[in-house]
């Protein structure tokens, strides 16, 4: 299989200390927590590993939008747990692939079973800008699945 490879690896565009909440905090908390930091995902961290990722998509879609109050409802209560991850050395365009093909826009990095940072598509896109056509390709099949079919 051929592989496009950018030059730049997954360990050149993530976020090495990511911000991490615990899973017993509010949604209310990990809103205000997201806004005071400027970011748009948080990895839930116990007290010993990662168990899980809460972003702001999450919050809009089964924290406010679905039921319960947000401002008693547990982070862990709509975290995804089933974590997608990538190694630092993989390059950037595969990190893209995978982000395409999970439909997500955060990406735990992992290096050796140990969690070392996070990498999003802000921080791709800083990098290797040219990899927006790529994006904006996934932006437009997302659309066309939305539109009702006549």
């Amino acid at each position: 299989m051929l592989r496009f490879t950018t030059g730049y690896t997954v360990s050149d565009a993530m976020t090495r200390n990511p911000v991490v909440i615990s899973p017993n905090k509010t949604l209310r908390d990990a809103a205000k927590m997201m806004a005071k930091e400027h970011v748009g995902a948080l990895l839930v961290k116990d007290s010993k590993e990662i168990v899980g990722i809460l972003t702001e998509q999450d919050i809009v879609r089964k924290g406010i939008a679905g039921q319960g109050n947000p401002a008693v409802k547990k982070v862990s209560a709509i975290m995804a747990m089933n974590l997608v991850t990538i190694s630092p050395q993989e390059d950037i365009f595969e990190a893209l692939r995978v982000m395409r093909d999970e439909n997500i826009r955060h990406l735990p990095v992992m290096h050796q079973k140990e969690f070392v940072g996070l990498v999003t598509l802000k921080d791709i896109l800083k990098i290797e800008p040219d990899l927006y056509e790529i994006l904006a390709e996934k932006i437009e099949l997302r659309e066309a699945e939305r539109k009702p079919s006549r």
